[in-house]
């Protein structure tokens, strides 16, 4: 009985040495330029928009936090120093400000703007990372999950 206790007690050390598991939707920005975010996501109470998250260049951002719920997510995003976006077919809500906004249907009537969000299938996956590139070095369509991550190019860009 004495053993069971200490082998007991050496694997919940173990345990709690163990790392844990990362799961959230991150965002990474490879440019110089500093790039706002907003993420679109089908949720129980229907579809959400959220935006802005600045993301300096250089570095990445967690949109959302802990396990993934939904198999698809939407990104857009814009430049906030050339002017380009990252942008994809699917229409969605935003707002000029922070802002969180339920349904995508009549923006302009509810009083908000318009946007065109790049879908992302996670395929299940409860982590996941987009990186937001100047140009591409890989296929757009590219999406692997994390430590590996899909590379978009921004579009309307002023060269």
């Amino acid at each position: 009985m004495r053993l069971f206790g200490l082998l007991l007690v050496s694997f919940g050390t173990v345990l709690a040495a163990a790392p844990a598991a990362r799961a959230d939707f991150r965002v990474c920005n490879a440019t110089q330029d500093l790039v706002g975010v907003a993420i679109g996501y089908r949720a129980r109470a229907g579809w959400i928009t959220e935006g802005w998250w600045a993301i300096e260049g250089s570095t990445c951002k967690t949109l959302i936090e802990g396990p993934l719920e939904s198999r698809y997510y939407y990104i857009y995003a814009e430049d906030g120093v050339r002017g380009g976006r990252w942008d994809g077919p699917v229409s969605m809500c935003i707002a000029e400000l922070q802002f969180k906004i339920t349904g995508v249907n009549d923006c302009y009537a509810r009083g908000f703007q318009k946007a065109g969000f790049r879908e992302y299938d996670t395929g299940n996956q409860t982590n996941w990372m987009v990186q937001l590139v100047d140009e591409p070095e890989a296929p757009m369509e590219s999406a692997i999950p994390e430590p590996a991550s899909p590379l978009i190019t921004p579009q309307g860009e002023s060269q």
